[in-house]
């Protein structure tokens, strides 16, 4: 079970590919997985139905005790077989379906296979948490794919809703089950279920956990987002809203009624809920037009149905929940997809356009009947056994006066004759020959033949309707060790003389007469009802008007809320930070029982010289007048630290420091050139004493925390011991750099993903419409006998000319983007520096990198350094030249970066070592001689791309992309001006 859960995860990664050359023959290949899947289950079935549980667990998160688990009982067995069988039945259907369009299939199909791959790890893990991190991975999916018509708004605005509804209500849950974890004392759901804890924080924790099953089922106030999410393709309603993605809710309540039924809070909601939702879906059915919204209603009301009978949690229903859940997914996902194939064919789903298919399409038209007979419960279909077993369950309790089974057993006799009137609409108004106001018949529609291989699926599913139907004896003995975890009846009510069993025939028993009365009264209903056009709504508001008020007032609130609160003044926010910190940390100092400080007046002779000078600074940056001047002041207060490090033992922070400084110059010096040299030039400074007051009580509080600190500790720090455990574990003499890319890896993977999201902030407020690379595709057409070859070219009064030529006088361009700089713009002597040093420090950013496992240097030093040698490149050649640097997109290195990293995460994990665990290589070669490879150098290198993709897009967004916008300025003025433009 493992494995292929592990097949599941990387499969559908090679699908995009594997779509492109083969277009979507591809589903055949993806259908393999949930086979194999399907054919597992099948050859487990006589151990499951033994009650010999098969178990597979593998530690994955040990401190917290969570296990990736999969333990396949009756009720993990039967759902892993409708979530492998139907998902493989619909990839085939998706075939013919798809047959001839390309537009994001590949992505549409790894979507899908990966999706019956959550749904097959949450039908089987025995770990809770693990269950709802399944959970949402399928609600993410499942917004992909109800949105795949991503150029159709209405599709957009229903995998929104869907995802938002999904989530919100996953995220109630994940409180629920942290709190039941928390009171089990163990994340097992196999181990709770056998405790059964009871308590209020059981209570409130089921609740929870209700609340999350009933909006991934669409019960009732949740129910709205299913019928909305019929925007998406009809594979995707026949798989997730018939089979698997709604079925989770329904999963979870029937895993949990056996034991936690009897719960005080349990069946108010489960049959209250499931009954409503049951009456409405099917009322609002019948006034549905649409094929494929008739189904998405009649699939609510039925959801309503299974969460009544398997949330009632007595034996017999049990039984016939889980038979009922079978023909469920069996007869619903045929009829999705006969829809589907009616829409392929004939382009309209409208039951009012639609005559005379049935008698075109005579086999497609007898297994819908075939389908709508297992919906509505007509022998010989595993629908009417699971019909008449529901029926008696409830008629057993509500005559033993149980409430809950009165209310149980009326909301499924009304809920059966609705499914009944609309199951005959839907087969009326797809296949039946329709007549006009006048009783004239209509033209029959135009039919189509589809291919065979269309109708393989739904044919299929709905057959199995009537095997299973006839197996019914066999199912009883397979559910047989499921219902025996419920009780024999609800406390109070006797328990029944003859248990249920499931059977096609059990004779003329009162739950049989009921059912015959739905099925009359259903046709009843569908004749009063045909041409029935009632008013689009009976009530004032909808709940998906509930839904749309409510997303209006969150965005009303936040529009009011950020009015509020983003004035769009930097020193209010910066103000608002200060104040805050002052607030809370002179609060602490001040409740402080008590305060000690260890003081030295200096350590080294080099704070007495440097500190001064920083001071200095600092007042200077205050009265300074124009920005450059304040951010070169204040570089140095850095610059000063600097010496500091180097004086006090720390060459990587040294260097690391300077080099961060220079970085962060650059970057203020391209920001510069956009807004006016003089500060206050267009908002004058105001409120200088109140500005003056808080620097200084930031300051202050600052370095009372600072003095505070020094004395806090009592215990030794643990960076004492980091020198032996950089050795020992690292195999690295540079402490520094052994503990960022290994002893404290995590915390350096959190920096990457920092930097990375920085990266990314500044490339939005820069670039418009896009942040690719737009600049080395400009270097090729340069001007009029310009080459890339590396000799120098002169530049002429008639152009530029290669170096030797007769005509050819004035400055060389050594840098290919220099010969694009205006000519009183560029430097001669810096190009000729920038050649030749250029090389050099990339050659040296790659020394420190590599050394800086035992020297000072590192990922970060040498990513820095390189992004110098870029930034040298820029400065000397212009935006052109940056491009000829370094011809790829900023944000490849940042992902080729971060993936390195991540890698060097999880490759450990397959060894059955921690995360980001390390190991190195030792070798003695003849000439070579002694030598050493750490893994964590992998580390490493992932931190130098990303660094250099950070500088890189930097150097793009407020460099180049700021150059071309001020040049597309210029020109538009020179044109407004009638000057020509070159």
């Amino acid at each position: 079970m493992l494995l292929v859960l592990g097949a599941f995860a990387v499969v559908p990664i090679l699908l995009p590919w594997l779509v492109a050359r083969i277009g979507a023959r591809a589903f055949y290949v993806a259908a393999i997985l949930p086979i194999a899947g399907f054919v597992q289950a099948a050859v487990l079935t006589p151990v499951v139905a033994a009650g010999d549980i098969p178990f597979e667990s593998y530690a994955w998160i040990p401190p917290l005790g969570i296990d990736l688990s999969m333990r396949m009982d009756t009720l993990s067995w039967l759902m892993t077989l409708v979530v492998t069988g139907v998902g493989a039945l619909v990839m085939i259907y998706c075939r013919w379906y798809f047959r001839g369009k390309t537009d994001n299939l590949g992505q549409f199909a790894a979507v899908l296979l990966a999706f019956a791959g959550a749904m097959y790890g949450l039908v089987l893990t025995d770990d809770l948490v693990v269950l709802v991190m399944f959970w949402e991975v399928t609600s993410v999916l499942s917004y992909l794919l109800i949105g795949y018509y991503n150029a159709r708004a209405s599709s957009r605005r229903a995998a929104l809703q869907a995802l938002l509804v999904t989530t919100l209500g996953g995220l109630v849950m994940l409180i629920g089950v942290v709190l039941l974890v928390v009171d089990a004392g163990t994340s097992s759901i196999s181990t709770i279920l056998a405790e059964a804890p009871t308590g209020p924080v059981v209570d409130a924790a089921l609740v929870m956990i209700l609340v999350g099953a009933l909006s991934k089922s669409a019960i009732f106030p949740f129910h709205f987002w299913l019928p909305g999410a019929m925007a998406a393709p009809t594979p995707v309603s026949a798989y997730l809203h018939a089979a698997a993605m709604v079925k989770a809710g329904i999963y979870l309540i029937a895993r949990f009624a056996p034991v936690f039924a009897i719960a005080p809070p349990w069946r108010p909601i489960v049959v209250a809920l499931g009954v409503f939702t049951m009456l409405l879906g099917g009322f609002q059915a019948l006034r549905e037009t649409d094929l494929k919204r008739v189904l998405a209603f009649g699939t609510v009301s039925q959801l309503g149905m299974l969460t009544v009978v398997l949330g009632f949690g007595t034996r017999d229903a049990a039984f016939a929940g889980l038979a009922l859940l079978l023909s469920h997914a069996l007869f619903k996902s045929a009829l999705f997809l006969v829809v589907g194939v009616i829409d392929r064919q004939l382009s309209t789903r409208d039951l009012t356009e639609l005559s005379g298919v049935g008698r075109q399409a005579p086999v497609m038209a007898t297994f819908s009947i075939i389908a709508v007979a297992s919906m509505a419960g007509i022998i010989p279909t595993i629908g009417f056994v699971a019909k008449e077993g529901a029926l008696a369950a409830l008629l057993h309790e509500a005559l033993g006066g149980s409430v809950w089974g009165i209310v149980a057993l009326v909301g499924i006799a009304l809920g059966s004759v609705l499914t009944a009137g609309y199951g005959i609409r839907f087969l009326w108004g797809a296949f039946a020959t329709k007549r006009d106001a006048s009783g004239d018949r209509l033209p029959d529609t135009e039919w189509p033949d589809p291919p065979i291989g269309f109708l393989v699926a739904p044919i299929l599913l709905s057959g199995l309707t009537v095997v299973a139907g006839v197996a019914a004896p066999w199912l009883d003995k397979v559910f047989a060790p499921y219902a025996d975890q419920a009780p024999a009846a609800t406390p109070g009510v006797a328990a029944p003389e003859h248990p249920a069993h499931l059977a096609l025939w059990h004779g003329l028993e009162p739950a049989l007469w009921i059912s015959l009365a739905t099925i009359v009264l259903g046709v009843l209903v569908f004749w009063l009802t045909r041409g029935w056009r009632p008013a689009k709504r009976l009530l004032p508001f909808t709940a998906a008007d509930a839904y749309n008020g409510t997303l209006r007032g969150v965005a009303r609130l936040s529009v009011f809320t950020t009015s509020l609160t983003q004035r769009g003044s930097l020193p209010v926010y910066v103000g608002t930070i200060f104040v805050v910190f002052v607030a809370a940390e002179a609060t602490a100092l001040l409740a402080s029982a008590e305060l000690r400080a260890q003081l030295d007046a200096f350590q080294t002779p080099m704070q007495l010289f440097v500190a001064p000078l920083m001071i200095a600074a600092g007042l200077i940056a205050i009265r300074a007048r124009k920005r450059y001047t304040g951010v070169v002041l204040v570089s140095v207060t850095g610059l000063g630290m600097v010496l500091l490090f180097a004086t006090s033992g720390a060459p990587d922070l040294a260097l690391t420091q300077i080099l961060v400084e220079t970085v962060t110059l650059v970057a203020f010096a391209l920001v510069l050139r956009r807004i006016p040299s003089r500060l206050g030039e267009h908002n004058a400074s105001v409120w200088p004493v109140a500005r003056a007051v808080l620097g200084a009580a930031v300051g202050i509080t600052m370095a009372l925390v600072a003095i505070v600190a020094t004395g806090a500790r009592v215990e030794k720090p643990i960076s004492e011991r980091f020198p032996e455990l950089a050795y020992e574990l690292g195999h690295g003499k540079n402490v520094v750099n052994v503990a960022l890319v290994d002893l404290r890896g995590w915390d350096t993977m959190g920096e990457l993903s920092v930097l990375i999201l920085a990266a990314t902030g500044v490339a939005s407020l820069v670039f418009v419409t896009h942040r690719a690379d737009t600049l080395s595709r400009f270097i090729a057409p340069l001007p009029a006998g310009a080459t890339r070859a590396r000799r120098p070219l002169v530049e002429t009064s008639d152009g530029l000319k290669q170096h030797g030529d007769a005509r050819g006088s004035g400055r060389m361009a050594w840098l290919v983007g220099g010969q694009r700089v205006r000519p009183e713009n560029r430097s001669i002597m810096l190009e000729v520096i920038v050649r030749i040093l250029f090389h050099t420090i990339i050659i040296v950013s790659l020394y420190l990198l590599f050394a800086g496992h035992n020297l000072p240097g590192g990922g970060f030093a040498g990513g820095l350094v390189a992004g110098m040698a870029l930034v040298m490149r820029y400065v000397a050649g212009g935006r052109y030249e940056l491009g000829a640097a370094a011809p790829t997109d900023a944000g490849r290195l940042l992902g080729t970066g971060m993936t390195i990293a991540v890698a060097c995460a999880i490759v450990p994990l397959f060894f059955g070592a921690a995360p980001l665990t390390s190991t190195w290589i030792e070798w003695d070669l003849p000439i070579l001689g002694h030598g050493e490879f750490v893994t964590s150098t992998l580390f490493d290198v992932g931190v130098y791309l990303v660094v250099i993709g950070l500088v890189l897009d930097v150097l793009r967004s407020l460099g180049a992309e700021v150059d071309r916008q001020a040049q597309a300025q210029r020109d538009e003025q020179r044109a407004r001006e009638g000057v020509s433009v070159p």
